[in-house]
């Protein structure tokens, strides 16, 4: 129960921080670029946190995709996978639904934003991918402790080189589909990126496998 109640505080935590700083840069700037910088500065600070103090309690996934990884690997039970990833999507729609408490917006609101197109899902199996390969590779490496901050960093990287502004995470990307606001996407384009941070995330596993494999 404690590893179920780790899942859903650390995504409904991180899904809040990316929302409610994606709403703060709104009011703060009109600049796209300066918005889009606090919000991956939030992020990234969050993400590192949040990954630090839940690890030992849950392993810190808040990602179906990364719960996913570890059910090919074995490291989960098929049990396991479905009651993770339940509650890390209850925890990114609670997230939002904060975020918009906080920001005195409409608890839950339809994004209208528009994220669709090849070279945006393209970005997200490029982040997805590396993301599952940084975590697997540490893991394997057995720098554990390093986990938190390079992935936090990759994250705030990816924000910047990606064309999709790195979802990378098929549970904060039903969340952000509840705020119209910076960080929204339209429910329309969810399905698309999901499908992509699928597709990323094997692909991370098959790299990892590929750079680690044994002879």
């Amino acid at each position: 129960m404690k590893k179920l109640i780790g899942e859903f505080l650390g995504t409904l935590t991180l899904v809040a921080i990316v929302v409610g700083s994606g709403i703060m840069a709104t009011s703060l700037s009109q600049d796209v670029g300066v918005q889009l910088l606090i919000n991956t500065i939030s992020t990234v600070f969050g993400l590192l946190v949040l990954i630090q103090i839940f690890a030992p309690i849950s392993g810190a996934h808040f990602n179906p995709v990364v719960t996913m990884v570890d059910l090919i690997e074995r490291k989960v039970s098929f049990s396991q996978f479905i009651q993770y990833t339940a509650v890390q999507i209850l925890g990114a729609v609670s997230g939002a639904v904060l975020a918009n408490a906080m920001f005195d917006h409409p608890l839950i609101e339809t994004a209208t934003k528009l994220r669709s197109g090849g070279n945006l899902y393209l970005g997200e199996i490029v982040a997805t991918a590396g993301l599952i390969l940084i975590i697997n590779l540490l893991v394997k490496q057995e720098k554990l402790a390093l986990i938190p901050a390079m992935v936090a960093a990759w994250i705030g990287s990816a924000y910047f080189f990606t064309s999709s502004t790195s979802f990378a995470n098929p549970a904060v990307t039903i969340g952000r589909t509840l705020s119209d606001s910076f960080a929204g996407i339209a429910p329309s384009c969810a399905p698309q990126f999901i499908a992509a941070q699928i597709l990323g995330a094997l692909i991370g596993l098959g790299l990892t496998k590929l750079l680690t494999h044994d002879k």
